[in-house]
């Protein structure tokens, strides 16, 4: 790095720009990022394998050969080869058997009523997701997070672990079996202690709702914030007690933003209860997210996708759901708009003809979207533990956004949503350290997460600029 003065800073910047690719009447874009403004810490991106997706991964239903079993989880979670992603959902099963694509429950059966003693059973494998945790964790993935779509049906409202109904002896409820809070957060904590006790592996997050607002004819189980801070009470005694209180409960994961903004004012009129949950969830697809949510605690968007439309690889082509510049804007704005500390897609890989997963499976033939390249610009360079900083840009259709790893590097995501290649100079305040050069990773219809050339930055301890060209319709990630 060279100390210049602001007049040789100048002529330097404009001959960079030039040697990188730049001309009089390309665009020009100024961004500015500032470290020391500072916003939410980043917890990561992930994906789900719930449903029994892990098998179909594994090929235990499916005809994927072992090699590439290990590519899709390669693309998925490799820091090297795929997206890096560094949390993993997985489901906690309520149903009576593995039949279709049901997650078992570790007590199938009813123990009469809810003091009685339980009956637990566990087979090493739910699902899939045993050997699939490993699998990730072999990889560097750290944050496992275990959320229950139901409960049991012996302990709802409704007598089944599908079709709606409530946890018995929530308020609302009366169940002539009695009242299976307890038991319910006694049965989290035994899935808890499966996992750490036979697995070797500790489940960091725990939830107990899926879609609350929502009566589906799979798993599912309806909850008002009121209700959700009936139970939150007991889980987390019970966590305590059991020597479990490390894990963090996440509540609540209501259907879109809409619903997650109602609900959490229901849980939050009851004294307490936002204190007793660590990080409040949402998903993204009945109402998208938008400003952020009322709430001092982390903020996670834990489910969306693309569930209607046709599996589709492109990055932009027709401006459809699905392509992966479309998924690189909502990453983006989810961070910055609303301050998202996590941000999950449904499924990470599938056999399915839509584009709920970022990976489509059909026999042994894997196809990759361009979805699964634009969540690898963020988790591959703003890992766990990163702070959101300041990033602003002058011109509304180049959207920014900054972070400053535990490590002291620096990734600036920009996404060129305009249809001309543009030039953007950046200039990057409060940094410590030498920083000679930003590293430029492009994905493009042409390109897929691949690195540039190194860009020389100029300026001292406190100051950086470096300008560089930025294609139309793509995204960068700059890392220094």
């Amino acid at each position: 790095m060279w100390l210049l003065t602001l007049t040789q800073l100048t002529i330097f910047t404009t001959t960079l720009a030039l040697k990188a690719g730049g001309n009089s009447t390309t665009p020009i874009t100024k961004l500015t990022i500032d470290t020391r403004t500072r916003y939410q810490t980043i917890v990561g991106f992930g994906i789900s394998q719930a449903f029994q997706r892990a098998r179909q991964v594994h090929g235990n239903t499916s005809a994927l050969s072992s090699a590439n079993s290990q590519r899709v989880i390669d693309l998925l979670f490799s820091q090297e080869h795929g997206a890096g992603l560094t949390i993993l959902r997985n489901g906690i099963g309520s149903s009576p058997s593995y039949a279709l694509d049901w997650m078992k429950s570790i007590e199938p059966a009813s123990p009469g009523s809810p003091n009685a003693t339980p009956v637990y059973e566990w087979d090493g494998d739910d699902a899939g997701q045993v050997w699939l945790t490993k699998e990730a964790m072999k990889r560097g993935v750290a944050a496992i997070y275990a959320d229950a779509w139901s409960v049991p049906g012996y302990m709802k409202s409704n007598g089944q672990d599908s079709n709606g109904g409530y946890i018995c002896g929530v308020s609302g409820t009366s169940c002539a079996s009695g009242d299976w809070r307890q038991a319910y957060a006694n049965y989290l904590v035994q899935y808890l202690r499966f996992y750490k006790e036979r697995e070797g592996v500790a489940v960091k997050y725990l939830g107990f709702l899926n879609e609350p607002d929502l009566n589906q004819t799979y798993a599912s189980m309806q909850s008002s914030g009121f209700q959700a801070a009936d139970f939150l009470k007991v889980l987390r005694s019970t966590l305590s007690a059991s020597n479990f209180s490390d894990v963090q409960i996440v509540c609540c994961e209501a259907t879109g933003w809409s619903d997650s903004e109602d609900l959490l004012a229901e849980l939050k009129s009851v004294a307490g209860a936002e204190d007793m949950m660590d990080v409040f969830s949402a998903h993204g697809y009945s109402s998208h997210p938008a400003l952020p949510l009322n709430t001092t605690k982390p903020v996670w968007q834990t489910e969306w996708a693309d569930l209607d439309g046709r599996w589709n690889t492109a990055w932009d082509n027709l401006g459809k759901e699905g392509e992966g510049i479309s998924w690189a804007n909502k990453i983006q704005q989810g961070l910055t708009l609303s301050n998202m500390s996590a941000f999950f897609y449904w499924i990470g890989a599938e056999q399915a003809p839509t584009n709920s997963a970022l990976i489509n499976l059909q026999n042994d033939t894997i196809s990759v979207s361009t979805r699964l390249w634009a969540f690898a610009q963020f988790s591959r360079f703003v890992k766990p533990g990163a702070v959101r900083v300041e990033a602003k840009s002058d011109v509304g259709y180049v959207r920014v956004s900054a972070f400053e790893n535990s490590d002291g590097k620096i990734a600036i995501e920009v996404i060129n949503n305009g249809h001309t290649d543009v030039q953007v100079e950046v200039e990057l305040w409060g940094v410590s350290g030498l920083r000679e050069s930003a590293t430029p990773w492009l994905t493009n219809n042409q390109n897929d997460l691949k690195m540039l050339a190194s860009i020389p930055t100029v300026g001292d301890h406190d100051r950086v600029v470096f300008k560089a060209s930025v294609m139309e319709r793509s995204m960068v990630s700059f890392v220094l």
